[in-house]
């Protein structure tokens, strides 16, 4: 979608994104009036095609863009942008693993930066696979620029950034999609509306996985930045660190970067699963009303596999944590560890039943709330596609996503809310209206993060 096209087009008050490239022009981005659904200054045809680009070019990234131009027939991969350039040729060593990829290098406009991407390319939407630190900036800016966003969860780092990218949504009426799959999964689509609707009357409990947190970084010998990586750009908002592959590579262990992301982190797939309880609970735009830690510790929560070396065994609380929400329903952080499906979704305990679901499956008693559930999907393709697919339908038609951005703010959120209760050890009372704890001026400071200079949220 290009920033010349379409007339009638409303300006935007300029943008106040941080431009850091040397002679880089300053742009004006546009946004659009207000309409039923969500507003688009072009017109799409029946036969339409997007011209998208993805910003942020790793593992993720690139298993998703397997996908564009094949069973995304409507998408045409025009431009990638990433700070470490190397990744938009297909030639750092450390994406090349567990990635089908391969192909398509040549086609694509490469940009060593997001801003050049937007200022140059005439893009519709845009897939934005960064490092949690850095992905509400991105996203902001690229709903700034007038490019509708599908975002790879968690969406964000603190609830100041979740409720700034609603906004900006609102603002320059984007469609947005986070990578919450389940959503879009027919068969948890399915397990969920059984739980919303009563199917085991009203939920008293929900258990999910007791879910870890976050690492400190503790200093480490600097290493040599590799050819190619401008470390400035990747540390974004946080501290200018000495670049380290731990932090390079392994970035959402440490809480300075995301919430505990990997794996059984509480960002991680710590994301999915509160997500999936938000969606089969129906409190997709609010939260909890009280939090608190239980003194003690689930004893066989796993741990990451590289904590056998000792200067990275730096875990926080890792006690389980209770969320109450106004229903009276009580969300248990507390089962231990098993496979990573049973990770990705909880077990919800009603008066006269128990649905445990997990990501692509349930299972039920009674048992006959299985009859007519659709079928299991396999991995991978059947995990995605359904979603991408349900982003590109609705640029078209502009309507909502499966995952817009306000519900994925409000389970993005939960995540945030449980890494403070750790923190702060305590019981805390939050008003999910207003999204503030009540009488908690400490843990109320803990909403945001200081950003670095030049890397500040837009005014919106």
């Amino acid at each position: 979608m290009g920033n010349s096209e379409a007339a009638g087009r409303q300006a935007a008050p300029e943008s106040t994104i941080p431009f850091r490239e040397a002679g880089m022009k300053r742009r004006t981005f546009l946004g659009t009036a207000a309409a039923p659904m969500i507003a688009s200054p072009r017109i799409f045809g029946a036969n339409s095609r997007l011209k998208v680009g993805v910003i942020g070019v790793g593992n993720r990234a690139r298993w998703l863009m397997q996908y564009f131009g094949k069973e995304l027939d409507e998408v045409d991969l025009v431009a990638v942008a990433d700070c470490y350039l190397a990744r938009c040729y297909g030639k750092d060593a450390a994406q090349q693993r567990a990635t089908p990829f391969n192909d398509g290098w040549e086609r694509w406009a490469k940009y060593p930066s997001y801003q050049k991407m937007f200022d140059k390319e005439k893009l519709d939407a845009v897939w934005v696979q960064t490092t949690t630190h850095a992905r509400a900036l991105a996203v902001i800016h690229a709903m700034q620029a007038g490019v509708d966003v599908y975002a790879e969860k968690p969406i964000h780092l603190t609830v100041e950034e979740g409720r700034a990218m609603v906004r900006a949504a609102q603002k320059y009426q984007r469609v947005f999609q986070a990578g919450s799959q389940q959503r879009s999964m027919p068969i948890n689509r399915y397990a969920s509306d059984l739980v919303r609707t009563g199917k085991i009357g009203k939920i008293k409990t929900v258990k999910v996985c007791n879910y870890l947190p976050g690492l400190v970084w503790k200093p480490q010998p600097e290493q040599p930045i590799p050819e190619g990586l401008d470390w400035d750009v990747w540390c974004n908002q946080t501290e200018l660190r000495p670049y380290h592959q731990e932090l390079h590579h392994r970035w959402s262990n440490w809480i300075d970067y995301d919430d505990g992301g990997q794996s059984w982190g509480v960002s991680g797939w710590g994301t999915h699963g509160l997500d999936q309880v938000q969606c089969a609970l129906g409190m997709d735009d609010t939260g909890p009303v009280e939090l608190w830690t239980e003194n003690r510790e689930v004893e066989d929560a796993p741990d990451f596999p590289f904590l056998k070396n000792s200067s990275f065994k730096h875990l926080l609380n890792r006690k389980p944590v209770v969320l109450k929400f106004a229903s009276g329903t009580l969300v248990k952080l507390e089962e231990p560890g098993k496979n990573s499906h049973s990770q990705l979704g909880g077990i919800f305990v009603g008066e006269t039943g128990t649905i445990e679901i997990v990501r692509g499956d349930y299972t039920a008693d009674p048992q006959e709330l299985r009859k007519n559930s659709p079928p299991v999907l396999p991995e991978g393709k059947g995990e995605d596609v359904p979603h991408l697919k349900n982003f590109v339908q609705c640029v078209l038609s502009r309507k909502k996503t499966n995952a817009d951005v306000e519900t994925a703010h409000r389970a993005t959120s939960l995540c945030h809310l449980v890494s403070i209760c750790r923190l702060l050890d305590r019981k805390l009372k939050w008003d999910p209206k207003v999204e503030k704890f009540l009488g908690d001026d400490e843990a109320n400071s803990m909403l945001s993060r200081p950003r670095r200079k030049g890397y500040e949220l837009p005014k919106i």
